[in-house]
């Protein structure tokens, strides 16, 4: 049975009182907005909804709730949905459903998440662009693409630049391939979290602040592990953080390539990562987060990274001006005030209670197969005081993570 989504159409265009008002709608766009609520309304499992060449201003968000659709535009720079003068709703675009392929269109300017898919299976995100056009700034949206406990779920071909969390997010789903995308100018360019069964590769990350994230947050609906990060291309992500205060990613450092907090499983190989002013990789623990609370947390939440497994990536640069007064201070301290950290840091924090002569069980270890590349043990724990460049302790392999395959899809 098809569930219709709860739609309404604006009659007349918003003229707004004041210097902040939005920019009103032409009659063509008014048109154009109540046949497209008009379609999602009456779509029918098998449905294509064209998108004309063109651009759209709309002034209220699009729901779609009905399985089986597909959105279909003209190319992400030809079919332009954008969402300057909202005024009505969170998103811009809410899909509850499943089988759902949205494809070759651009959604701008959103007032709050781009896209977001909402607990459905097989969903197909294909050159896409979402873009906030003012550049970064704290009050675009947050997340651009924003798949959230769904399955089966493919990212390619897409673009997404200005959001103030995640450009492109998986959360608590499974069975995920992120391929082929390009994110700039994010918090956080492409972040997998609390998700079972990534594949995130061929990718470019650059001018965020941290471009590829693979965490695990507490109390959420399932823990995160198996992901593998490679054949990316992650360079330059520098830019400030913007993130609203009390975001997870707010207490991503500026200068971060790729992160690991708090997830297991994770596979970092054959990428290219170079020229982060912190460091090329992060390591870390639920311990070194702004979300840090002793209380309040599901005592089976892991806050540790286990099995994480870095081999053969290409590193370049970095590491000369690790953002945020501690970690300027503990790279002065270590490799001297025109020092730089090396490709890899790990804040130090492991689980003391499975330690065997001193270090994790073998398949809980960090591994380093990267040639000469240097490993800086933050010792977090104890304040930074103690940190090691010692890299004996990373000398190891993990098995390896199989390929991640979509039903359904090549």
């Amino acid at each position: 049975m098809r569930v219709s989504c709860a739609t309404v159409v604006i009659a007349a265009a918003l003229a707004g009182c004041g210097g902040n008002a939005p920019p009103p709608q032409s009659s063509a766009d008014e048109s154009f907005q109540s046949r497209l609520q008009q379609q999602l309304l009456d779509a029918k499992p098998g449905s294509v909804i064209e998108i004309p060449a063109g651009r759209y201003t709309l002034n209220r968000g699009l729901s779609l709730r009905t399985n089986g659709v597909t959105i279909r535009g003209a190319g992400m720079d030809k079919s332009v949905l954008s969402f300057k003068g909202q005024v009505v709703g969170p998103e811009g675009l809410l899909v509850n459903a499943s089988d759902f392929t949205i494809e070759n269109l651009a959604l701008e300017d959103s007032k709050g998440d781009a896209l977001k898919i909402n607990e459905g299976d097989n969903i197909t995100i294909r050159g896409v662009r979402v873009e906030w056009t003012d550049g970064p700034k704290t009050t675009n949206g947050a997340y651009g693409l924003y798949p959230v406990k769904t399955r089966n779920v493919l990212i390619e071909d897409s673009v997404v630049i200005g959001a103030s969390d995640a450009g492109i997010y998986v959360g608590q789903s499974k069975n995920i391939v992120v391929r082929r995308n390009r994110a700039e100018r994010n918090v956080a360019g492409i972040e997998i979290e609390n998700s079972i069964d990534a594949d995130v590769y061929e990718n470019t990350a650059t001018e965020n602040t941290g471009g590829i994230l693979v965490f695990n947050m507490p109390n959420l609906s399932q823990a995160g592990r198996n992901s593998r990060v490679f054949k990316n291309k992650v360079h330059d992500n520098n830019t400030g953080n913007f993130a609203a205060k009390g975001a997870a990613v707010a207490s991503v450092p500026a200068g971060s390539g790729v992160i690991v907090n708090s997830n297991d499983r994770v596979e970092i190989f054959d990428n290219d990562i170079a020229d982060h002013h912190t460091a090329n990789v992060i390591v870390s623990s639920y311990f070194s987060t702004n979300y840090y609370n002793k209380t309040g947390v599901d005592p089976a939440y892991n806050p540790y990274p286990k099995g994480i497994f870095i081999y053969d990536n290409r590193f370049k640069g970095g590491g000369d001006a690790p953002d945020g007064m501690d970690l300027k201070l503990l790279k002065s301290a270590v490799y001297g005030i025109n020092g730089h950290f090396p490709d890899v840091v790990w804040d130090g924090y492991v689980d003391t209670k499975s330690l065997v002569d001193g270090l994790p069980p073998a398949t809980d270890r960090i591994c380093v197969q990267n040639g000469d590349v240097g490993v800086l043990n933050a010792d977090g724990p104890g304040g930074y005081k103690n940190p090691s460049t010692d890299t004996r302790p990373y000398q190891c392999a993990l098995s390896k993570l199989p390929p991640v395959t979509l039903a359904g899809k090549a």
